[in-house]
């Protein structure tokens, strides 16, 4: 029997090797949107980072008329109050803005905060679609961090906030984490694969067209 398609439904580069990672091993064959030739603008309007995970999930497998995997997080920072909203961790400094820029004005923005004000969580949902069809979603909120006063020079990559959510207990940035390390922090990623892998094994049952 040939593997399951399942579109990586995202144009970041980085999600899509993380969403690889979570189906190592598994009958699927993951394709990117370049890859299959399809294209969708979810409203990504949501309330919650499981709804916009799920209505990702669902525009895109959609479009593809095929599995697709979605997700959508951000941090939670509780120091800075209604001033900041998760869901928009992104887009929150604007139009037109790039991640060394995002960088730049979230350490602005906590600039005035010490000790645990500087304290922040990541909360990621992950949701699975069949041709417009939520197949099952899910919702994490990850250990908690501190953001930096300053960041690292150099580059900075897709998942820009994850270079200034530190993690004293091993004096390293998220992205700086081995596997070992983010196991033992209780890691939103790592549960979050254990539920899709126990979905995709043991619960699905795939599709006759």
């Amino acid at each position: 029997m040939d593997a399951q398609p399942i579109l990586l439904a995202t144009g970041n580069g980085d999600k899509q090797r993380a969403f690889q990672s979570l189906l190592d091993g598994l009958r699927f064959n993951p394709v990117t949107p370049t890859e299959a030739g399809v294209a969708a603008s979810p409203d990504e309007d949501g309330d919650s980072h499981r709804l916009i995970a799920e209505e990702k999930a669902i525009a895109w497998s959609a479009a593809g008329a095929m599995l697709a995997i979605a997700s959508d997080g951000g941090l939670v920072i509780p120091a800075l109050g209604p001033a900041w909203e998760s869901r928009h961790t992104r887009r929150f400094p604007g139009p037109d803005v790039d991640d060394s820029q995002r960088v730049d004005r979230l350490l602005e923005l906590m600039e005035p905060f010490n000790g645990a004000d500087r304290n922040a969580s990541w909360a990621e949902a992950l949701a699975i679609a069949y041709k417009g069809r939520l197949l099952a979603s899910w919702e994490l909120l990850g250990a908690v961090g501190e953001i930096v006063r300053a960041r690292q020079p150099g580059p900075v990559p897709e998942f820009w906030a994850f270079t200034i959510w530190n993690f004293p207990k091993y004096g390293k940035t998220y992205k700086e984490l081995t596997p070992d390390e983010l196991e033992s922090l209780n890691d939103h990623w790592t549960r979050l694969a254990q539920l899709v892998r126990r979905f995709l094994q043991s619960v699905f049952v795939p599709p006759l067209g």
